[in-house]
């Protein structure tokens, strides 16, 4: 194996094990030594790969980035219609959090809301990447008379994406005590329920 192969393994270790402490004890609280630690290398190692502790962080949400739109990618491809490529979008967002359970705490660490900022910008691209992929499929059900059309298609894919984000932290607050992919699923079909009714019943209940 040439040094350079050498390189990238040991890079793709430390982002992998930097996920995982993350999990274990908080974005925030987590250090290079502990990483180093936890994986059997001195520290100054760690910084031959990231020179700083912000790339370190890019590098784990460019690693996070890049699965999702796999994951994104392969839900839609082996997803046969419109309704089954929207639920399969917001299963696979489920099933990649339940994979990689720091992924809520990260969202909300101060690594990435205050110190790094293009940690944020990586994952506010992607949180615009998912909604467009929802809302093009939002559109074509619209389109085809299977979705209410008086419910912009982009704030149909902003209730779809709070949905993930609300059952995700609920999960996480719960110590995890219920399948997050289940309950995420089950609460999207009572959301689309309600956005497949009769439009204007809304409306007139309202009065």
């Amino acid at each position: 194996m040439s040094d350079r192969q050498s390189a990238q393994d040991r890079k793709a270790q430390i982002v992998v094990e930097v996920l995982r402490l993350a999990d274990e004890i908080g974005p925030d609280r987590l250090s290079t030594t502990d990483v180093a630690r936890a994986i059997g290398i001195s520290q100054p190692a760690i910084f031959r790969h990231f020179p700083t502790k912000g790339a370190l962080w890019l590098a784990v949400a460019e690693d996070i980035a890049d699965r999702l739109q796999c994951d994104w990618a392969a839900a839609e491809a082996g997803a046969s219609g419109p309704h089954a490529r929207l639920k399969a979008l917001i299963g696979a967002q489920l099933t990649a959090i339940s994979r990689t359970p720091a992924l809520p705490s990260i969202l909300f660490s101060r690594e990435l809301q205050v110190d790094n900022e293009a940690l944020r910008d990586v994952f506010r691209g992607l949180l615009a990447g998912f909604q467009s992929r929802l809302v093009a499929v939002i559109r074509h059900l619209q389109a085809e008379g299977d979705l209410r059309r008086d419910v912009s298609p982009e704030d149909v894919a902003i209730l779809l994406t709070s949905l993930v984000q609300g059952v995700a932290i609920r999960w996480t607050l719960g110590a995890r005590g219920f399948s997050l992919v289940r309950e995420g699923l089950r609460l999207f079909d009572v959301q689309m329920t309600l956005l497949t009714a009769q439009e204007g019943v809304f409306d007139e209940e309202t009065k």
